[in-house]
């Protein structure tokens, strides 16, 4: 969660940072509206309801900001499609795709998640509960991480897996529909 200004400027630092790298190709990336610009203003908007909604208090014109980023971050979220509430993943998330991405609002991340684009993190429509994902999980295009499970740290999630069942042993590959270990 970020309370203060230095974990704002740490978590905006962090996200999407394998796409941060070259100041011109930012620019660049900009002014030929790369899809990956989009992503990268999306996260900003992001934290930044974060930071203004963990830290309004009573005050009123932080609650505002925090309502301001919310609306910014959700009109852009409709053109890339997606649906990511706050304070649901730490700092270091990165994203390589647009696409459909949601997530539910009780789902808990870890440090340096890595979505490939269209995945789903919810609930499965018998238990409200959501999936807690460990540290450094990387999630491949079209996974599904679904259910009140638990991912260990370093996991790699395979491409249009389907995870409705915790997996507890860090460092694995899972794959599959649905996932089981594959290495």
């Amino acid at each position: 969660m970020i309370n203060d200004k230095k974990e704002l400027k740490n978590y905006i630092c962090l996200d999407n940072g394998f796409f941060k790298k070259d100041k011109f190709l930012v620019k660049y990336m900009k002014r030929i509206h790369e899809p990956q610009s989009y992503i990268n203003k999306y996260l900003f908007y992001l934290r930044k309801q974060e930071y203004y909604m963990n830290t309004a208090g009573k005050n009123k014109i932080k609650a505002v900001l925090g309502l301001l980023y919310e609306r910014k971050k959700h009109n852009l979220g409709i053109k890339i499609g997606f649906n990511i509430p706050p304070n649901s993943f730490q700092e270091g998330l990165t994203i390589f795709h647009t696409g459909c991405i949601a997530v539910n609002t009780d789902a808990r991340i870890g440090k340096n998640c890595r979505l490939h684009g269209n995945n789903c993190i919810g609930n499965n429509a018998k238990i409200n509960k959501s999936p807690t994902i460990g540290n450094n999980v990387d999630i491949g295009f079209g996974a599904v991480v679904i259910g009140d499970i638990t991912i260990a740290d370093n996991i790699k999630i395979g491409a249009n897996a389907v995870v409705n069942k915790s997996f507890t042993e860090p460092g694995i590959t899972i794959a599959g529909v649905p996932a089981k270990r594959v290495k």
